[in-house]
């Protein structure tokens, strides 16, 4: 695949520019606090084509007041009994956040790993993970970039936290059974936004971005283009990375009808990363490699590219009934050489498996529904009723060799790339190896009792997984599955005040899983066979607050999940249940006119087989601080600390990973350039005291492979409005 078409878009985004007349701004993400004279119409344009538009930012602009909870829609975070926040645009440009995973590192109950055997994101939410392709786009499944996703495509990031099939249907993936990720695409603010950004990290990275956006006249119709380039070295010696992003985000704001369409592409390519790394089993864990120098070989690399595009459409009915409809496809291709380590001593030599691989994607999901408002009594009612459908194809090749490769994790050396001695399918034409469909009907009662200080939320979802796996040679069919279910939900959500609610829930998660060709380097007897998916519950109590400028959450939740792993006779199988207990402490806004804090503590418990499960810190805690000078208005300073303690590799815990602390640190500073120009100038630096560490263990069930933590890193970006 190879594409290179990172130029053309920066060209063709220096053209739009042209063609756009200067403008000023006033927008959440940007940070200019001048005051503009606003259009006569107000539009708080959304991405999903809501009455009720783009939930507002809460005090210090971090997080924002609401956001999606799947089929309910838009909801105020104390109006509703289940667990989630919602992180702004601004947050992402004053960290210079590149990814999806940059920005949940600022939530102590997420953690970011890597996919098994690849570079894909993967983020732990209460120790369990949530696959990059399990994030849903305007609540669908499916349609971002699998790998990896540019944080110029993205409004908010949405974290739900806690088991949600009920409130988004089951992950075709087979991840999200400890919460779940939404990504808001970009819409076009009420005022004219013509913003170009440059910046540059360690080792010589470059980056280049332009952010455009119009409203008629009577702010009825929005566009907004967003192009980004990133290329270069990283701050890890051997390592390079390309990005190429381009998105279009349309809207339309009628008194009835509500529009809105996205169309995004992406090409994002590594050459020689750090690569997964495992430990063989019964050695020590051993210290963490010099973060700085690739262990990668020079000829690994990863390459994804996708187009993806979503139509949303919204229609009131009457004063009483609205519906919706959603539709959205992707198209994605990648190519890999991987080549991750097992080390097989204390001094880090290690061997590994040299393992090509060819996907491509194809995916086509949509979302019917149907809202209505009316009372019985005293008692007010939210009805809503959606019907969905995903369907998921995916070309698969794969060739390697065991063993193929030799060196030292603490003594990295180039070695020939060996050839190939096993293989499936033609890694320049795959064949179909997987096919999904899913398909689901939902019914929800929001009721509303004691003039609306009691919600109560009931709904169940029966949902249908058809799930099919081929073979890579022949094609012809290995296993079938194809079965129905009912997940419920309970809600209950009680206003003491006006300031604080308590709130307790009963929810499922679903999950489906083909068993892997290998667990470690074992054989499975039945790779690819679609497992008999399986439910987690949960149930949660919690505690919210929220005052003009100060919020925050306390929860405690138990989960119940079945574990896959290999039997005595290697058949990939449920073998048993893992227990989560947690306990969650968050806080967020404004705690004096200048200080800007967000931040909490995780604690977690993850029983597995009477063992702690792989990969699940019992304690995550993170602190982000934003200082604005009071005797420089145009300064603000931030810093975040992030500690991850000690977890296990392995499921009999005889591979304990070391816990780690890492500080990041920023300023912002504004420069007015005259002619309603605003220079904001960004500067930070993560992992200060350039520890080396392990980031993570795990990321895949069953699998205890080890990441290594980025190393010192400089940012530093200048941003222009127009």
């Amino acid at each position: 695949m190879n594409v290179r078409q990172g130029p053309s878009l920066l060209s063709i985004s220096i053209a739009l520019l042209s063609t756009v007349p200067g403008a000023v701004i006033a927008q959440e993400g940007t940070a200019s606090q001048r005051t503009f004279s606003a259009p006569t119409l107000e539009v708080q344009a959304s991405a999903d084509a809501s009455e009720e538009g783009l939930s507002p930012a809460f005090a210090g602009g971090q997080v924002a007041e609401g956001g999606r909870v799947g089929l309910l829609g838009n909801q105020d975070v104390m109006e509703t009994p289940y667990n989630f926040t919602n992180y702004t645009e601004l947050l992402i440009e004053d960290q210079q956040a590149a990814s999806v995973g940059d920005v949940l590192l600022n939530d102590p109950a997420v953690r970011v790993a890597r996919g098994f055997g690849n570079f894909q994101q993967v983020y732990l939410v209460r120790g369990l993970p949530v696959f990059s392709d399990d994030m849903t786009y305007n609540g669908l499944y499916g349609l971002l970039p699998r790998q990896y996703l540019a944080s110029e495509f993205i409004q908010r990031v949405q974290v739900f936290r806690g088991a949600n099939t009920f409130l988004k249907g089951a992950a075709p993936g087979g991840s999200g059974l400890g919460g779940a990720v939404n990504v808001v695409p970009k819409r076009a603010p009420n005022h004219p936004l013509t913003q170009v950004t440059t910046g540059v990290q360690s080792g010589g990275q470059a980056y280049a971005a332009a952010d455009v956006a119009r409203r008629s006249e009577d702010g009825r119709y929005g566009v907004r283009v967003n192009a980004a380039r990133r290329d270069g070295d990283t701050a890890v010696d051997g390592e390079s990375r390309e990005l190429s992003m381009t998105h279009i985000g349309l809207d339309y704001q009628g008194d009835d009808l509500r529009l809105s369409a996205d169309l995004g592409y992406q090409d994002h390519l590594m050459d020689a990363s750090q690569p997964n790394i495992t430990i063989k089993d019964g050695l020590a864990i051993p210290d963490a490699p010099d973060a700085s120098e690739s262990i990668g070989q020079p000829w690994t690399y990863s390459e994804s590219e996708d187009v993806f595009g979503t139509v949303r459409g919204e229609y009131d009915f009457n004063e009483a009934i609205n519906g919706w409809l959603a539709f959205g496809l992707r198209q994605g291709e990648e190519e890999a050489s991987f080549a991750n380590p097992k080390v097989d001593n204390p001094n880090g030599d290690y061997k590994a498996n040299l393992f090509d691989n060819t996907r491509e994607d194809t995916v086509k999901t949509g979302e019917m529904g149907l809202r209505t408002n009316f009372k019985t009594g005293s008692i007010g009612h939210e009805v809503t009723l959606v019907g969905s459908v995903h369907d998921f194809e995916s070309k698969n090749a794969y060739a390697g060799v065991q063993d193929g490769v030799s060196s030292n994790i603490y003594a990295p050396t180039s070695e020939p790339k060996p050839a190939y001695n096993y293989s499936g399918g033609e890694l320049g034409n795959p064949g179909l190896t997987i096919k999904k469909h899913l398909e689901s009907i939902a019914l929800a009662d929001q009721l509303s009792l004691m003039d609306e200080r009691l919600l109560i939320t009931l709904g169940a979802r029966h949902q249908r997984i058809e799930n099919y796996s081929y073979d890579y040679n022949t094609g012809a069919e290995n296993t079938e599955y194809d079965d129905s279910f009912i997940t419920p939900t309970l809600g209950v959500l009680y206003k003491l005040s006006q300031t604080i609610s308590t709130y307790a829930n009963y929810i499922e998660g679903v999950d489906t899983e083909n068993a892997p060709s290998f667990v470690g380097n074992q054989a499975v007897a039945n790779p690819g066979e679609a497992l008999e998916p399986y439910t987690t519950n949960q149930s949660e109590l919690g505690i919210k607050y929220e005052s003009n400028s100060l919020g925050g959450n306390v929860s405690i939740y138990r989960s119940e999940k079945p574990t896959a792993g290999l039997d005595n006779n290697s058949i990939y199988r449920v073998l048993y249940d893992q227990s989560n207990t947690g306990l969650e402490l968050s806080g967020y806004g404004k705690a004096t006119q200048n200080l800007t804090l967000l931040g909490g503590v995780s604690f977690l418990d993850a029983d597995a087989d009477g063992n702690e499960a792989i990969g699940s810190p019992d304690t995550q805690a993170n602190l982000n601080l934003k200082y604005d000078v009071p005797a420089l208005p145009d300064l603000a300073l931030d810093s975040r600390l992030i500690y991850t303690s000690s977890q296990y590799a392995d499921s009999n815990n005889q591979q304990k990973v070391p816990s780690w602390t890492r500080l990041d640190i920023g300023a912002r500073y504004l420069v007015p350039m005259g002619d309603d120009r605003l220079l904001t100038v960004r500067a930070r630096v993560e992992n200060v005291a350039d520890h080396d560490y392990w980031a993570s263990a795990g990321g895949y069930p069953g699998q205890g492979y080890l990441t290594v933590g980025a190393p010192r890193t400089f940012m530093l970006s200048a941003t222009v409005d127009f």
